[in-house]
């Protein structure tokens, strides 16, 4: 019986580059000489020091770049809420995602059963199984997924006959 995996994966390899190259570029920088912003990961979360608000949103944007070029979906960081540090500095944690959480899961499912294809859809831990007789309801599910609009970056793996 055919079958697939959604799921959802960033390479942590690849973040780390990315945050290698915006280092270096806000080190060659004008307007971030002599400032204490840097940016750090510990697993899979990373943090972000900057001098003011102008200056994490700078850094924002130059971090959603370097994810570009390394072709990681933008969709894949959850920031959470700016936090006060000493002065006027600020301080903001975001998350790498990792896996599909059960909300989405739960909604991806019932937006498949709703799509009235000819498929069973399996919660397995962090990741979706589908599966179908044929090769072809499987492909239209895919398609139908990725026209769903959900702020996740999802990879379809493991497809079998």
């Amino acid at each position: 019986m055919p079958s697939f995996d959604i799921v959802s994966k960033t390479e942590l390899e690849e973040v780390d580059n990315a945050l290698a190259n915006m280092t270096r570029e806000m080190s060659q920088r004008y307007d971030f000489k002599g400032s204490q912003a840097k940016i750090e990961r510990k697993e899979a979360e990373i943090t972000i020091h900057a001098d003011d608000d102008l200056k994490l949103k700078q850094m924002h944007e130059l971090f959603q770049g370097h994810l570009a070029r390394r072709k990681i979906d933008a969709g894949a960081i959850d920031y959470k809420t700016v936090e006060k540090a000493a002065g006027q500095s600020v301080r903001q944690k975001a998350v790498v995602r990792q896996g599909i959480d059960k909300d989405v899961a739960k909604r991806l499912v019932k937006e498949i059963k709703d799509g009235k294809f000819k498929v069973q859809v399996a919660i397995q831990g962090d990741e979706l199984r589908v599966t179908g007789k044929k090769r072809d309801d499987l492909q239209a599910v895919i398609e139908y997924v990725k026209g769903l609009p959900i702020e996740q970056p999802l990879q379809y793996v493991n497809f079998r006959d």
